[in-house]
């Protein structure tokens, strides 16, 4: 018996030993990193430029996965139900993380405890852009304006519940004004009317609004984040306009399976936030409208519960109604 039971023991050290050594040794095998929606976009270009980056650093091949489908709820599933070893990972963005919980009415996963956070990667800020004829050329003018009841404002957004109409409904709660959410199918038609006149005003990310902005078809009023855009610095931050408790646009980072052996976390931290501080990739973010952002484990972790909540409690004050 006392054999039996060495043996057995001896077996299970071997096997822990051996699962060890496969995750001490990462990335000892390419690595997959997920993008939930299609090639493009700005979650898709910020992991093929850090995945480059990473891919250099490690010696070992981190290959971009675009697996879109249903808001990126679809490749998320994917990643938290794949082995926790450091070889699946997913560049996931707001939506699918912070706003998925309250957009729809069942979920897969739950995005707190079954994806291990590991850096925020990047965040792309919100302009609040308006038509021309809007009487308004300053954050403060606008506030004004839409808190007169005859002023009848609509603004349009990529859809019900995505990121840029809860942006403003955050706005409308925060300043007490009236508006009317129109909701489209994506970016490209919501803006396509607000350069119409159909509707008056918007949010919407750099890359869809600042050419538009610098032909005087749009007119920007303000940009959320800490600092203004080094690709438009003459448009103020919402803090410099008085404003300073609004914050929107989408942001994205990295996650791992729950359960990732904590060494392996930190080694991918340390080499995603060795690249994302490097003068190379801020410049390449910066030429996409992408801020690029790093935080240790803990630190993005606090940012993904802040998010969850902000969205859950914008939800109790106001009519979302999950799809």
């Amino acid at each position: 018996m006392q054999r039996r039971g060495f043996l057995a023991a001896s077996a299970a050290g071997v096997l822990q030993g051996h699962a060890w050594a496969q995750t001490a040794a990462w990335p000892a095998r390419p690595v997959r990193l997920l993008v939930g929606y299609p090639p493009g976009g700005s979650t898709d270009v910020a992991a093929r430029l850090l995945a480059e980056q990473i891919s250099r650093r490690v010696g070992q091949q981190v290959l971009v996965e675009n697996r879109a489908g249903a808001g990126g709820t679809l490749a998320t599933t994917s990643v938290v139900r794949a082995e926790p070893d450091g070889y699946t990972l997913m560049m996931a963005a707001s939506p699918e993380v912070s706003i998925a919980p309250i957009a729809m009415k069942s979920m897969p996963y739950d995005p707190v405890h079954d994806l291990q956070p590991i850096t925020l990667v990047g965040q792309v800020p919100f302009l609040l852009v308006v038509h021309p004829a809007v009487a308004a050329q300053t954050l403060a003018e606008f506030i004004a304006l839409a808190k007169s009841p005859s002023a009848k404002l609509n603004y349009s957004s990529f859809g019900n519940n995505t990121s840029n109409h809860l942006a403003g409904e955050l706005f409308k709660q925060l300043t007490g004004t009236h508006s009317t959410h129109i909701p489209y199918k994506g970016s490209g038609p919501s803006i396509t009317d607000l350069i119409g006149g159909q509707v008056q005003f918007s949010f919407d990310a750099p890359p869809a609004v600042l050419e538009q902005v610098r032909a005087g078809r749009l007119r920007a009023l303000a940009v959320s984040g800490r600092q203004r855009l080094a690709i438009a610095p003459q448009i103020p931050t919402f803090a410099e306009a008085g404003l300073p408790q609004f914050s929107g646009g989408t942001w994205f980072g990295l996650f791992a399976p729950a359960k990732t052996p904590r060494h392996v976390i930190e080694r991918i931290n340390a080499e995603a936030v060795s690249a994302l501080n490097s003068p190379e990739l801020i410049k390449a973010f910066g030429d996409k409208g992408i801020v690029a952002s790093a935080q240790t484990p803990e630190e993005f972790g606090r940012f993904v519960q802040q998010e969850v909540n902000k969205w859950k409690d914008l939800a109790a004050k106001v009519s979302i109604v999950a799809e």
